[in-house]
């Protein structure tokens, strides 16, 4: 490593100004990022946005262009340095998990621990084993596991050398969804009580969500937002990160007198000038349904039933704006529960006001 000690305090890994093309064409522009030990920060965007280019070049896959990588206050990259990625202290698992078949569990485990002597790396890789709950298969063989088993070996052969930062790209995303649960929750934990710094990369918002202390929304190369998942869900900084969360409705409308017309009632617009066209995003557990009411009574907000079915743990209805001319407007709603009720019903509708938001219309994608 740099001979430069680590700075007191530092964070476990920054990124400064990261900058990266391919052929010319920006892939990242201008990320600045810093983990702290043990927190866990994800990179969440679509295929394209930056985010693996942005793991790769802290781990040292790709050569820096633009900007500064530190490890513990170290530069690793930047400022005429470049350290390989064996000397920076990283910890790496892909969504390929490159398990070595010939070699048993223990003995992939051990592989990057050459410093050590051979009894040393028994006794660590069967120690991390057991943190990860594989001890009993320490002799077997990479084809003989299943697919979370093989992911949690990975994860142990990249916790074995004690990194200070790991770097994970979409680890779960070969895995079936009930099992992809499990998986995340056990890293999760053992993330946790390792206190390693990790940045993790996933286009799946539950994930990051479920993984996450703090979220990077990428876009095309710029990071959008960055907060706790409860921030970026409940406060999005534009339309992409409110929609990137999970399903909205968009409405349109022109902002007068600081407000919007929805057919659930006007919305505050503070931050937009009157005559300023808008999108309204209304995310589908916004929209709250009352009992049903008789056609043509009730409050201006009502909705028709044209479909409603069950999700599990909770019910989504298909719903067509009232009257006049939103009379066509499709809406989903979603409700905790069983909420069927029939086609055709004419139901109350309010709207909860902290999950709807107002952008100027230039701003959605």
């Amino acid at each position: 490593m740099h001979p430069q000690a680590a700075a007191a305090g530092a964070p476990a890994l920054s990124l400064e100004g990261i900058g990266h093309a391919y052929d010319g064409v920006a892939a990242v522009i201008d990320v600045s990022l810093a983990i702290g030990a043990g927190e866990v920060v994800c990179l969440l965007g679509p295929s394209g946005c930056g985010k693996t280019t942005i793991l790769r070049v802290a781990a040292g896959l790709e050569r820096l262009q633009r900007g500064r990588v530190a490890i513990a206050g170290r530069t690793v990259a930047g400022d005429g340095i470049d350290r390989p990625p064996e000397e920076r202290g990283v910890g790496l698992v892909f969504q390929d998990y490159a398990l070595f078949p010939h070699l048993s569990v223990r003995e992939n485990v051990a592989f990057g621990l050459r410093a050590m002597s051979a009894a040393d790396r028994r006794a660590r890789a069967v120690e991390v084993l057991q943190r990860v709950g594989l001890a009993g298969l320490a002799e077997a063989y990479p084809h003989t596991l299943s697919g979370g088993q093989q992911q949690r070996v990975a994860l142990a052969r990249a916790l074995a050398p004690q990194p200070r930062v790991m770097l994970l790209d979409e680890p779960f995303s070969g895995l079936d969804t009930r099992l992809r649960d499990q998986v995340r929750d056990e890293t999760l934990h053992v993330l946790k009580d390792t206190g390693t710094a990790t940045l993790l990369v996933t286009h799946d918002p539950e994930e990051a969500m479920f993984m996450a202390d703090r979220i990077a929304v990428m876009q095309a190369g710029r990071m959008e937002q960055l907060g706790a998942p409860a921030d970026l869900y409940c406060a999005p900084a534009n339309a992409f990160v409110a929609a990137f969360f999970g399903e909205v409705n968009r409405l349109h409308g022109v902002v007068g007198e600081g407000r919007v017309a929805t057919p659930f009632g006007a919305v505050e617009a503070p931050r937009h000038l009157d005559g300023t066209a808008v999108d309204i995003l209304i995310r589908p557990e916004a929209i709250r349904l009352s009992a049903p009411i008789e056609s043509g009574a009730g409050p201006a907000g009502r909705v028709r039933v044209v479909a409603a079915r069950m999700l599990g743990r909770s019910s989504l209805l298909h719903l067509a704006a009232e009257g006049g001319a939103a009379g066509a407007l499709h809406l989903h709603a979603r409700v905790p529960g069983r909420f069927l009720p029939a086609e055709g019903t004419i139901l109350a509708a309010t709207l909860d006001r902290e999950q709807t938001f107002v952008f100027a219309r230039e701003a959605t994608v």
